[in-house]
Formats: structure tokens, C-alpha cells, sequence
């Protein structure tokens, strides 16, 4: 009987066919894409730069590499995101990318894509196989939610860090999020984010004169394979990016009451991983900040219709890191 129920995680919520993602669009989804794309570069991107530049990477190599993830998580997340008509959030493994700058020396370039293109392999075949499913229906949701208020909590704290040097900026962000929630909860982080660009931008806190955007072109570099850079960066790798990553993609996913099958969705990912790989896309995986942006109520009242939220960011995903040319030469 245990074999003719399909869990929850591997089960899909289906929209009906006649619903389109052009009938479905509408500004809340746009505002919803935008800080979501805006939220996943302004976090992260300096680490992954550092990460590449870690590992030997010159000025174009650099480009390639948000260009290879910012094909790959636009891939990912229109392709399954339509498939399942659910908001599949996909991102890069910040951890990941903090682990490469830690553990990544000595390492060359080459030897390091190989690492990337094993652990792709290896995503691939716990997703597909069903290993990472069976894995996480063994952890309550309780622990799986607590990953993820770890996972959130820096962020919140950040704000007394911010208060330091900025505390008039940081207080009416704050303000203007907390009256937002209340009264315009759907339009709050757009609100937020508009109201912190005007201070920074009256304060002269706003750096654009150096930022110059040209198309980024992919740079293949072939894969080398060794034993130290298996195990000291594909193996870890992998464990990061399953563990914090995809666990608590899965808790935003679940405490969002969509029903997804994890197992094609982690092997697809990886499918995207491994092709990509080659040319700087050292590690894909579920979302759960970024995600939660997209799934909350503030992005729709129908759950149904949240999906196209996902659709707009992904998008734009592909145009802003094929323009990541401009973006790799930002000083960081």
C-alpha cells in the first residue's frame, strides 16, 4: 500500500491547462520579480565574484560564471515552474560559494570545475534515483523550518549592524516595512526597497558612475579531475548545498503548502548543473529566501497564480546576468 501512495514531496500541484502565464500576470508579480532578482544579486554576488577570483578566475571567466548560473536558474525556474505550475525557486549555493573561498586553496581552475561537474553528477543522481526525498520525509518539518529561521535570522540581525554607520536609512526602511506589512502587505518590500534607494540616493550613498554593461560571454574551461579537489571541494560541495540549500528550499516549499516532487526537481537542477558546469556554474539548488518572496500571500491571494512570480524574475535573470559583464567589473 506504502507504494501505491506517492508522498506528498514527490506529488505535484497542477493547475488547469486553460490557465496561461500572460492571464495570470500582474504587477504584483513584476514588483514580486524584481526585488526577488534584486535580493538574490545585492546578497550574494560579491561572494561568488570572490569565489571565482579565489580560484584563479580572470575578468572574463568571472562573466562566464554569472553568466552560466543566471542561464541555469533561468532555466531551471521557467521550465519548472510552467511544468508544475507551482513557484520552483532556484538560486546559487551561496554556502557553496563561501566554502570555495575557504577551502579552495592551491586549487586550480581547472581542477575545480571538475570538482563542480562531479557534484553536479552526484545532485543529478540523488534526485532522480529519489535518495534526497526519502532522505527529507526522515526530517520533521519542525527541524527543517528551524534550518530555515536559521538561514534567515543573519539577515534580520544585519539591521543593528547596518544601524551603525546608517542608522537614519536602516530605521526608515524599517519603519517603512513594518507599516507596510500592515497596510499594503503585498507591495511592503517594493515600498521598502524604493524608500532605501532615495536616502542612499540623496545621501550620495549611490556608486553608478563605474558601472559600464556589456553582453557576458560564456568561456569553457575543461574539467581536470583529482583526488584533492574531490574531496576537498566536490564532496563538501555537495553536502553544503543538499544539506542547508535544498533542505530548507524543501521547508519554504512545504510551509507554503505546495506539494512539488522533489525527486525530478533536484535531478533536473542538476541536469542544468552538470551542462553548465564547464563554464562556472559551480552549484544550483532550490531557494529559500528568495523563494519565500514568491510564495508568501503578499505575492498573491491565489497560491495558484503565484507561480508566475517566479516566471518574471527568471526572466529577468536572463537578461541581467548576460549583461554580468558590467556587473564583474563593479568594484568589490
Amino acid at each position: 500500500m506504502g507504494s501505491a501512495k506517492m508522498h506528498a514531496l514527490d506529488r505535484a500541484t497542477f493547475m488547469p491547462a486553460s490557465r496561461t502565464l500572460l492571464g495570470d500576470l500582474s504587477l504584483p508579480a513584476i514588483a514580486a520579480g524584481f526585488v526577488t532578482v534584486l535580493v538574490g544579486l545585492a546578497s550574494s554576488a560579491v561572494i561568488v565574484f570572490k569565489a571565482a577570483r579565489h580560484l584563479g578566475a580572470d575578468q572574463a571567466e568571472i562573466a562566464s560564471w554569472m553568466w552560466a548560473l543566471g542561464i541555469g536558474m533561468g532555466v531551471t525556474c521557467i521550465g519548472l515552474s510552467l511544468r508544475y505550475r507551482v513557484p520552483v525557486v532556484t538560486a546559487w549555493s551561496t554556502p557553496g560559494a563561501a566554502m570555495l573561498i575557504g577551502s579552495a586553496a592551491g586549487v586550480p581552475l581547472r581542477e575545480a570545475i571538475g570538482a563542480f561537474l562531479v557534484a553536479a553528477v552526484l545532485r543529478m543522481v540523488a534526485g532522480f534515483s529519489g535518495l534526497f526525498a526519502r532522505a527529507i520525509r526522515r526530517i520533521p518539518v519542525s527541524l527543517a523550518s528551524g534550518t530555515l529561521a536559521g538561514v534567515l535570522l543573519r539577515f534580520g540581525v544585519d539591521i543593528f549592524v547596518a544601524m551603525q554607520s546608517q542608522v537614519v536609512l536602516a530605521l526608515a526602511m524599517l519603519a517603512t516595512y513594518l507599516c507596510g506589512r500592515r497596510w499594503f502587505a503585498r507591495y511592503a518590500v517594493i515600498a521598502t526597497l524604493s524608500v532605501g534607494i532615495t536616502i542612499a540616493a540623496s545621501r550620495g550613498l549611490l556608486q553608478v558612475g563605474t558601472v559600464q554593461l556589456e553582453l557576458a560571454h560564456p568561456v569553457l574551461v575543461v574539467p581536470s579531475l583529482s583526488w584533492a579537489a574531490l574531496s576537498g571541494l566536490a564532496i563538501p560541495l555537495l553536502m553544503v548545498t543538499m544539506a542547508s540549500q535544498n533542505v530548507s528550499g524543501v521547508a519554504v516549499i512545504r510551509a507554503s503548502g505546495y506539494a512539488v516532487p522533489i525527486s525530478p526537481t533536484i535531478g533536473w537542477i542538476g541536469v542544468v548543473n552538470t551542462v553548465l558546469a564547464p563554464f562556472g556554474n559551480f552549484a544550483l539548488n532550490l531557494a529559500a529566501i528568495t523563494a519565500a518572496i514568491c510564495m508568501g500571500r503578499e505575492a498573491h491571494e491565489d497560491p495558484a497564480r503565484r507561480y508566475e512570480r517566479r516566471d518574471v524574475p527568471c526572466g529577468d535573470r536572463f537578461i541581467r546576468r548576460n549583461r554580468s559583464g558590467g556587473v564583474c567589473g563593479l568594484p568589490t
